[in-house]
């Protein structure tokens, strides 16, 4: 028998040096380390809220976080695909606050939860249409263009509902369940929340419009000169995020019974970004994932409700929000090696 060649085990050296792989490593390669860094942060959350407190684990209490998270976890979705895409969109409360408040207007009108819903989701696509436009022909920057719709779509629920809370839709059949509905033991809410995240998900992840989104995010101008139509990309996903946004809308007015120009939505604009933020999207676009924004969502569910379970002031809540955000901002510099302001290079 020959003796092998020094080629032949070099070649074999890389098979053999797989092999001694652990398993643990190969399904932390398989998850990716953004992910497996928040499951591990989940993880230990986890643990220390039930340590702090007994009831953390009990399954109404997991349910409330479910349910809870919900509405944050929609606009936080959407959040970050237009991030990938290289943009932003800052009025993603008010847009929900005004399908709010037009779902109950419409079926206080007509009696119909089907108009209803129509007439917010139409809104909705109005809303981002108008967004997505802005940006394309009036060359303004999407943080500025939708800080600015923020204020007049916040303007526009409260002129139309004279800043006061509309409707009544807790009789209805369909925003009942929506709101106390449940699906094999899971809220509704849940079950809306992991549709959505599923349909983006499978569009990000297998087709041609999700490899085009990261390519126009990633370098806009590579990806002009390979014939994507970046203006289409941009008023489509603008477009999108008006329907998630009217989704939330209509989640908010069936969980409260009624079209809520403020309440219920105020806010929610910090926390889509922190949710995208926290998840690894990165804010200069073309890099990011659903899933893991779906688990930073979680984590930011976990956190506000264990907090609220010890007593915790909300003011405080506001703070670690803002402190998860600049965390989660800081550690997307350091990774991506980016230049330190105000300090020499």
């Amino acid at each position: 028998m020959s003796t092998p060649t020094r080629t032949e085990s070099e070649e074999r050296a890389p098979a053999a040096e797989a092999e001694r792989v652990s398993p643990v490593r190969r399904v932390l390669t398989a998850i990716g380390v953004q992910n497996s860094s928040l499951l591990l942060t989940l993880i230990a959350l986890v643990i220390l809220m039930s340590s702090l407190n007994e009831n953390f684990l009990r399954t109404n209490n997991l349910l409330l976080i479910g349910s809870a998270i919900t509405i944050m976890g929609l606009l936080s979705l959407v959040q970050t695909l237009v991030i990938i895409l290289g943009a932003l969109d800052i009025s993603v409360g008010s847009m929900a606050g005004l399908a709010s408040v037009v779902s109950a207007m419409v079926f206080t009108s007509t009696g119909s939860s089907a108009v209803g819903t129509l007439a917010a989701i139409g809104v909705g696509v109005v809303c981002g249409l108008v967004n997505g436009m802005i940006i394309i022909f009036g060359r303004v920057n999407p943080v500025v263009a939708t800080l600015a719709m923020l204020a007049t779509y916040k303007g526009i629920a409260q002129v139309v509902s004279d800043g006061k809370a509309q409707g009544y839709t807790g009789a209805d059949d369909l925003f009942i369940f929506l709101a106390k509905g449940s699906i094999a033991g899971l809220p509704t809410l849940v079950w809306v929340f992991l549709l959505v995240a599923a349909i983006l998900h499978f569009l990000l992840r297998y087709t041609d419009i999700g490899r085009n989104i990261y390519a126009i995010g990633g370098n806009d101008t590579a990806a002009r000169l390979a014939g994507i139509n970046i203006n289409r990309y941009i008023i489509g996903v603008y477009a999108l995020v008006g329907v998630v946004a009217a989704i939330a809308g209509l989640l908010i007015t069936a969980r409260t019974g009624s079209g809520q120009p403020t309440s219920g939505s105020e806010g929610l604009e910090l926390l889509a970004v922190t949710g995208a933020a926290l998840g690894g999207t990165m804010l200069k676009g073309g890099k990011g994932s659903i899933i893991s924004t779906v688990l930073a969502v979680i984590i930011l569910g976990v956190l506000n409700n264990g907090m609220s379970g010890l007593g915790v002031n909300p003011f405080w809540q506001n703070m670690a929000t803002g402190t998860l955000l600049v965390v989660a901002v800081v550690l997307q510099q350091v990774r991506g090696g980016e230049r330190r302001v105000g300090l020499p290079v």
